[in-house]
């Protein structure tokens, strides 16, 4: 008789991963999309749904565990990439995503959010920016612009605002990309290319918030003004965006400039896209690319491999037991409650 074989686990679909829980953000907000979105991604990863996890914090992103068929941690206010990193950790086999908001993640959060990314740590970090405190109804938060009027700011706020991208290149992260939630194709593209990443990954996802905070992103939004406003990356090629495909980013001395051409025939010296330098300094100059004067820059704008921090610590701990034997927890805890270190030379 042949051996029996282990028949293969069944393919995972888009229903796989939707809960049984009822939706409950506010009708018309890009959660939605975002949602259904990842629940489309994750089956084309192939990894088993019972490795994901989704870790939040606090705000209105935050629901989005109970709302995934995964298991999932719905942690305190700011600290999901801490809390995510001690998973990952432990477990390096799960796929550990964090869901934050530009409140919970670049306020009180902004601390563990850089070392969770310098460290690069294997997470995947979505951050959910509708520069505005939603949950808490409509305060200003770190990424709203300067003189916004809010019910904190009745006058205008006068902070000047935290550039989500710079931060995540400025921590080193490994993967750093941008999309929005009225472009499901393009943001699809993102998660995948997240998730199929090794190391710290860090999406930055223009979110309408209808009720405090609606047409934020209005201008790359609108199918008609979305060409010529929005600059859509793709790897090795040209920096060039449009309606008509006639415009195009070269610098100028150290700084990028937008320059109009015959479609036909662009310039020679247009940028052009390369996300895999270990060089930065390009993708600083993505990053700081903002309207009126420039396209609002889209996609993946760093992509780079480096050893990930779960797996150094998890060599380290094996080359530890390997030298020195698996460490006993009990016999620690009730060997005394003194010891003596021994100096240099055997005495004490």
């Amino acid at each position: 008789m042949p051996p029996e074989t282990a028949s293969p686990a069944p393919v995972a679909t888009r229903k796989d991963f939707i809960s049984d829980q009822d939706v409950r953000w506010c009708p018309g907000c890009g959660d939605y999309a975002i949602l259904a979105t990842m629940q489309n991604v994750l089956p084309k990863l192939g990894i088993p749904r019972q490795n994901f996890v989704f870790v939040s914090g606090i705000g209105c992103s935050s629901r989005f565990p109970y709302y995934m068929e995964t298991y999932g941690f719905h942690t305190i206010h700011g600290r999901a990439p801490a809390i995510a990193t001690g998973l990952k950790v432990y477990r390096p086999d799960l796929s550990v995503w964090v869901i934050t908001g530009d409140g919970d993640g670049l306020s009180i959060g902004g601390n563990h959010l850089i070392h969770a990314l310098r460290r690069n740590v294997d997470l995947k970090i979505l951050l959910f920016n509708n520069r505005i405190y939603g949950l808490t109804k409509g305060q200003y938060s770190p990424t709203s612009e300067f003189g916004k009027k809010t019910k904190s700011t009745p006058f205008g706020s006068v902070d000047y605002p935290l550039n989500p991208m710079s931060l995540a290149l400025g921590s080193e992260a490994t993967f750093v990309a941008r999309t929005h939630d009225t472009d499901v194709k393009h943001m699809a593209e993102v998660f995948q290319a997240a998730g199929e990443h090794r190391g710290s990954a860090f999406v930055e996802i223009y979110q309408n918030c209808v009720i405090f905070n609606d047409n934020a992103f209005q201008a790359i939004d609108e199918k008609q003004t979305r060409d010529d406003m929005s600059l859509v990356l793709t790897s090795g090629k040209p920096l060039i965006f449009g309606k008509d495909r006639n415009k195009g980013i070269r610098l100028k001395g150290l700084e990028p400039e937008v320059v109009t051409f015959d479609p036909k025939s662009p310039p020679a010296d247009l940028l052009i896209h390369e996300p895999h330098s270990e060089n930065p300094t390009y993708a600083e100059f993505l990053s700081r690319m903002d309207l009126p004067r420039f396209p609002v820059p889209m996609g993946v704008f760093r992509a780079i491999r480096r050893p990930t921090y779960d797996q150094l610590v998890n060599e380290q701990v094996a080359a530890a037991i390997e030298k020195q034997g698996p460490g006993n927890l009990e016999k620690l805890w009730s060997s005394g409650d003194t010891w003596t270190v021994a100096a240099e030379g055997g005495k004490t």
